[in-house]
């Protein structure tokens, strides 16, 4: 059986070491599987079951989105109504989902349900994403120049990310009052925003007193955003609020030996000491804000930004040791899957061949601090640098085997001719 896509995929066996380690994640991530009246749902943590969540962070979401690449890589059915089952799932919780956010909420469910639609055709599935559109526009608050969905501006929770989804959704879904909602919550953030540093940033809340520079909670992120938003509507008021967000962190970032990296949080002398690596809060996802301003107004200059971002994490010393902000996690979120993608996705857009060589060694740091048995491969890491002793095997995306499994796909894919990762909506690649 084919994936759909025009490729021919084959077993893995001893040639596809990646492929089979992404099908034992799989196999792991399935032996916690919770049947409902509906479908399908996993824990996030297997060893307790109430963790049961639906978002596309730690939830089943992700578990679905997942599946849903092991089928596109494989053509194997039984991951395809693994996949379907989930999403069943996911479309009788929507009244029950309190949360909006693309990592944390609504906007990522639909993200996942636009997305298996795609894949299987399936008439539901779009449905229920167009749903997902609809809930959001009832749910948007009327707050100065535009709409919000709650105080939160981030990718994770609030309004940047829930933007994205949108934008996405105009085009997957074609659903143009998605891109006419996603503006008038670009305006809104545009006016929560402060001068700083020659810039523009956005606190992560009405209440934090810590500004978080990067992408995940921070101004990265919303600047993303913003030039998103400016692709897709040609209103320079984007444009140029995301040039200010970008100027301030030019502005903050270590650039010692040529490279970008930008402190966890300010104002505290403790989170300007502290750089992370990865997506949420490191190099791998700010780097995401210089290749949209590259790809909005073809300045090669922030291009040579995200290389600096790039030689930044090379200089760190991983994946060979550990730094404060580089620890035990593999995750896609804050440690080595996130690093790994970061770099195959710079080859692929550079062909810098030193940039795949890196991603391949992270990728062989990620297995060698797997746990492997006959139930499958997982990855008990610590999700909270703060907290390094509680050590969890989780199953969803950004903290799990989900997430980690769809990492050795893509390599996989690279590799092997396979069919590209799904762009998530806060991805330019």
């Amino acid at each position: 059986m084919g994936n759909g896509l025009g490729h021919e995929p084959s077993p893995p066996g001893v040639d596809r070491p990646q492929l089979a380690v992404a099908i034992d994640a799989a196999r792991w991530i399935q032996a916690s599987a919770i049947a409902t009246p509906h479908g399908t749902t996993w824990p996030a943590n297997p060893a307790d079951r109430a963790s049961v969540a639906t978002d596309l962070y730690s939830g089943s979401a992700g578990v679905v989105l997942f599946f849903v690449e092991l089928h596109r890589a494989t053509g194997d059915p039984a991951h395809l109504a693994v996949a379907t089952a989930g999403a069943d799932e996911l479309i009788a919780a929507l009244d029950r989902q309190a949360e909006t956010g693309l990592y944390s909420g609504l906007a990522g469910i639909g993200f996942v349900l636009s997305e298996v639609g795609r894949h299987t055709g399936i008439t539901k599935y779009h449905e229920g994403a167009r749903r997902v559109v609809a809930m959001l526009q009832a749910r948007a608050v009327e707050r100065g120049a535009g709409v919000e969905w709650n105080d939160t501006t981030d990718v994770i929770a609030g309004s940047a990310g829930i933007g994205l989804f949108l934008l996405y959704a105009a085009e997957a879904l074609d659903a143009p009052e998605a891109r006419t909602l996603a503006a008038r919550a670009g305006r809104r953030l545009l006016e929560r925003s402060r001068d700083e540093a020659g810039g523009r940033t956005w606190p992560m809340d009405g209440t934090s007193a810590q500004l978080l520079p990067n992408f995940s909670h921070g101004t990265a992120g919303i600047a993303y955003f913003l030039a998103s938003l400016y692709q897709a509507t040609k209103d320079r008021a984007f444009l140029d609020g995301a040039l200010a967000g970008g100027a301030y962190l030019k502005a903050i970032a270590n650039t010692d030996g040529d490279v970008c990296l930008i402190a966890h949080h300010e104002p505290e002398e403790a989170g300007r000491q502290l750089y992370y690596l990865g997506w949420c809060h490191g190099p791998a996802g700010t780097a995401r804000l210089w290749y949209r301003l590259w790809q909005a107004t073809a300045d090669r200059a922030w291009l040579d930004w995200a290389e600096k971002s790039a030689r930044g994490i090379v200089a760190s010393g991983i994946p060979d040791r550990q730094t404060p902000g580089f620890w035990n996690n593999a995750g896609a979120c804050c440690g080595s899957a996130g690093v790994a993608e970061f770099f195959l996705a710079h080859h692929r857009a550079t062909g810098d061949a030193s940039s795949l060589a890196f991603a391949r060694r992270v990728s062989a740091q990620i297995l060698a601090s797997a746990a492997r048995d006959a139930a499958g491969i997982r990855w008990p890491h610590a999700e909270h640098r703060t907290r390094p002793a509680e050590i969890v095997a989780q199953t969803g995306w950004m903290q799990g085997a989900a997430g980690i499994g769809a990492w050795f796909l893509h390599l996989d894919g690279f590799e092997h001719g396979g069919p590209a990762p799904v762009a998530f909506p806060d991805s330019p690649f």
